[in-house]
């Protein structure tokens, strides 16, 4: 998904993009009719979605002053009969993109449940199973509602009508979803309708904070979990969405990539994981006693809906079912085999046999890896990307894991915050313009700079730079909250099971059930 990026050459913008015939009270919030695009280079910075007029605007604007001033009706006549060609000709909501972006809505909540719950369900030992699969389908339920309440108006409003506004949160229009039209659109999604881009996005809000719950499997409060994860939604999710994907967010104006998630997705789950397990603590026993996973097919299962569902993850995230879409799908998979394959192959050279934790732990860490660069690299670009994920994620999920003694139960950063890492830099490193310029945004406002660069492949070093800014930020920020977040809860009502319970599983203590 482009997601208001800025492009510069020689200190000059490549693109600005303006929306006309829209209330001055609603400019730069995100929601509009189908928006014209204005290509022109400009010197000034990206407006994002502001107001201005071009030169040649204010040319005939005054070409127009002067043949009314000479008494030329014709001139009322002409605009009269262009503004329902002008209308006409404005991009309207399609229904093609619509239908894409419903089933990849539907693909990318299958990923929490059943798919995380299933893959995560199944590494645990089978007193914790139902503890852990509840946790998913909980989650799902309670960012539901966080998201309908202030969730999205937080994530993908506007908080500030100024166009050079670089903003670290959204606004409150569309709190209780309040004013949302279903035939009005987003501006970052002119095709589909809003409540369609509004689900789309919820299933990110979903499944980032279900991640967390794997490095803290087996050893955290019912209760304890929904408070933790009811504030990080809105105290670090939030924030970092908005910050990356709306036009008006700081980092989407200082250029950082992320097509589908890469940093506000993975590296914000990784490291939220690795702050939880460091500060609950570790498991009883840990790491002598047998942590063995107690079913792995459910865990290949799990796996598996993951994959699938990952099509609407990155592929939905053009928001358009086009050329970008058909990309973004390629290369994920492309990624997915050669980080599989590059895992497992480690693994069988150093322990001399290949498993099936191995190569689906393999699998999400390609997948988590091409998450940010879908929709900016080519399969070059994947496989290398797939292959760096496979083997420095599998030495951190082992070696690194055990060299400093911290219990990320189910690998949580090992996989999802070092493959967010691996991928943003990558993306940096691998983008390419032809792939980003296929079509949408790219399309229409770079056409008049067609040799921009874009990745250090093509030569633009800058991008590196500035995709290790957006990490930063995001470990950054997420690590910071986090643990403010944990200890305060800690403080008020605990956050760990007691031991006893912890011993004798949480399936029966916590809820009353067991899976046999």
């Amino acid at each position: 998904m482009y997601r208001g990026t800025k492009f510069e050459r020689g200190g000059r913008a490549l693109f600005r993009v303006r929306v006309r015939g829209w209330p001055a009270d609603r400019a730069g919030d995100g929601f509009r009719p189908p928006a014209v695009i204005d290509n022109a280079v400009t010197d000034n910075a990206v407006t994002g979605m502001g107001y201005g007029m071009s030169g040649l605007g204010k040319r005939f604007l005054g070409l127009g002053a002067c043949a009314l001033a000479a008494g030329l009706p014709a001139l009322a006549v002409a605009q009269d009969a262009a503004a329902p060609a002008a209308a006409a000709a404005a991009p309207t909501i399609s229904g093609g993109d619509t239908a894409w972006m419903l089933m990849s809505t539907a693909l990318v909540l299958m990923m929490t449940i059943p798919g995380l719950a299933l893959f995560y369900g199944g590494m645990v030992r089978k007193f914790n199973v139902l503890a852990m699969v509840m946790q998913s389908f909980t989650i799902t339920c309670l960012v539901t509602v966080i998201w309908a309440l202030v969730g999205y108006s937080l994530s993908f409003t506007a908080a500030s009508d100024a166009a050079d506004a670089k903003e670290f949160i959204g606004g409150f229009s569309r709190v209780l979803l309040a004013g949302m039209d279903p035939t009005g659109t987003h501006a970052l999604a002119p095709t589909i309708p809003e409540p369609v881009f509004m689900m789309y996005q919820m299933t990110f809000a979903i499944i980032t904070p279900a991640l967390i719950t794997g490095a803290f499997a087996d050893r955290m409060k019912f209760s304890s979990m929904l408070v933790f994860i009811t504030l990080w939604s809105l105290l670090v999710y939030a924030p970092v969405a908005h910050t990356v994907w709306h036009p008006n967010g700081f980092m989407a104006k200082l250029g950082v990539l992320d097509f589908a998630g890469g940093t506000v997705v993975h590296i914000n789950a990784g490291i939220a994981g690795l702050v939880a397990c460091l500060v609950i603590g570790k498991r009883k026993g840990y790491p002598n006693a047998d942590f063995s996973p107690h079913n792995l097919v459910l865990s290949l299962i799990g796996a598996s809906l993951l994959w699938v569902g990952w099509f609407g993850f990155n592929a939905g995230s053009a928001l358009t079912a086009g050329p970008r879409a058909g990309m973004a799908m390629t290369v994920t998979q492309v990624a997915t085999g050669a980080a599989a394959l590059a895992w497992v192959f480690v693994e069988w050279a150093l322990k001399g046999k290949p498993s099936v934790l191995g190569i689906i732990s393999g699998a999400v860490a390609g997948l988590v890896a091409i998450t940010p660069a879908a929709g900016f690299v080519d399969t070059v670009g994947a496989f290398a990307i797939g292959i760096a994920a496979g083997v420095i994620c599998f030495f951190t999920a082992t070696s690194m894991k055990r060299a400093l003694g911290y219990d990320d139960s189910l690998d949580a950063f090992g996989v999802h915050g070092i493959g967010g890492i691996v991928g943003a830099i990558l993306t940096g490193v691998f983008a390419k313009m032809s792939i980003a310029n296929s079509e949408g945004a790219f399309a229409a406002t770079l056409k008049d700079a067609p040799d921009t660069k874009l990745g250090l492949i093509e030569g633009n070093v800058g991008q590196v730079l500035t995709q290790l800014e957006g990490v930063a930020f995001t470990v950054v920020w997420c690590a910071v909250i986090t643990f403010i977040l944990l200890k305060i809860i800690d403080l008020v009502i605990g956050l760990r099971v007691d031991e006893d319970i912890e011993r004798d599983g949480l399936d029966i203590a916590l809820h009353g059930e067991s899976i046999h």
